[in-house]
């Protein structure tokens, strides 16, 4: 049908754009990126280009009186070999902060990753529309939260009333690393990722630079938060380290000291707090490699497993318990002399009692459901009085 409304294309300028940390301008259009671009130079991993490009936390805000829109996108779909195909990605429409629409777009490429064989073949799509109606007809603050799943190019705004930025609420950044599960894992959408939800919980304005298998102290991450503005600062490890069986004990201890000295180098005074692993069973005591379980794969699902040997703890190989004593140890010797620097032990988020009533559906990432538990019991402890961050 054709529709007879004046459509006005408003060109998607990085001022459009909150959450994302750099902007590639490639032929179809606008591609935001988690990381810079010095530092995606620094070393081409396919996980970590994945996950960076996949923008968790990055959202178009504007002003308008726009009663409806479209919004052109190419997103990649990331599809893996012999697991099941997951749903589209969502997009979550917020009007003055509150919840209004979702949808999501389908087309665009589509990248099959072979895990056996560490292998990718991308397969191009076309540009997908995204369409909401019925938005009131008044002058308002219009979100748009991109999929924290799918690589996203942005092509093309139409709205029906002019759209200019939306102006700056004067809220705290907050500025947060973390691995999958910090990037969202199983969310119902980018909105419900448990860093969204805390955000919104403490009233901040999210930076999320949680890479989903690439929490790894990369000196170009910690590079990455010295140099992104922030009045707070939370970073989330250990769980990559144990499931890529990364390094041992002895090089953890000194790369957590350097990547808390980087950080500090642009953040000397920001409240700066340190969070062990959520309770993951498997890794608790095991030593990783971490790898799918392809018995249960074979049977249709999805599981993960370690094969690790407890009795290499002996040896160095890192697991949970080791990870949260070691940085309880070293944020305990460095906070004598850096009063901002805090604490969080995981379990706090995600304990023994949790994963009897919200038990880990794949043995490691936390469903939809589990995403909220955990956003309630980070701003409690974090944004709430005498939390690090609170007012």
């Amino acid at each position: 049908m054709h529709d007879p409304r004046t459509w006005i294309t408003t060109p998607i300028t990085a001022d459009l754009l909150r959450g994302a940390l750099d902007v590639e301008r490639t032929e179809r259009g606008l591609l935001p990126h988690r990381l810079p671009g010095w530092a995606r130079a620094q070393f081409s991993d396919p996980q970590l280009a994945r996950a960076e490009s996949q923008p968790a936390g990055v959202r178009l805000v504007f002003r308008t009186r726009a009663t409806a829109l479209e919004l052109d996108t190419v997103p990649t779909k990331t599809v893996y070999a012999g697991v099941p195909a997951r749903p589209d990605g969502v997009y979550d429409l917020l009007v003055d902060g509150r919840l209004t629409g979702q949808g999501s777009v389908a087309g665009g490429d589509t990248l099959t990753v072979d895990i056996a064989t560490r292998t990718a073949e991308r397969r191009p799509g076309p540009a997908g529309t995204l369409r909401f109606d019925g938005l009131p007809d008044r002058l308002k603050d219009v979100e748009i939260w991109l999929p924290y799943n799918e690589t996203t190019e942005l092509v093309a705004l139409r709205t029906d009333a002019p759209v200019e930025p939306a102006p700056d609420r004067g809220r705290k950044v907050w500025l947060h690393h973390g691995s999958s599960i910090s990037h969202g894992s199983d969310a119902a959408s980018p909105t419900t990722t448990w860093p969204a939800v805390a955000a919104a919980l403490g009233d901040v304005e999210l930076i999320n630079l949680g890479l989903g298998g690439s929490a790894l102290l990369d000196p170009f991450t910690a590079r990455t938060l010295r140099d992104t503005p922030a009045d707070l600062i939370s970073i989330k490890i250990g769980i990559n380290l144990v499931n890529h069986d990364l390094m041992r004990l002895r090089a953890f201890t000194p790369a957590v000291h350097g990547f808390l000295d980087t950080i500090r180098e642009g953040h000397p005074g920001t409240p700066l707090l340190v969070v062990s692993p959520i309770l993951c069973p498997i890794v608790e005591d095991t030593p990783g490699p971490s790898t799918l379980d392809l018995a249960a794969l074979g049977a249709g699902r999805v599981l993960v497993r370690a094969t690790g040997d407890p009795a290499d703890r002996a040896s160095g190989k890192l697991t949970l318990g080791v990870i949260r004593d070691e940085l309880a140890r070293i944020v305990d010797q460095r906070a004598a002399d850096d009063p901002n620097l805090h604490y969080l032990d995981g379990r706090n988020l995600y304990g023994e009692a949790d994963a009897t009533a919200l038990p880990l559906p794949d043995q490691l990432h936390p469903d939809a459901a589990t995403h909220q538990h955990i956003a309630r019991r980070f701003a409690t402890h974090a944004f709430a009085a005498p939390g690090p961050f609170a007012p």
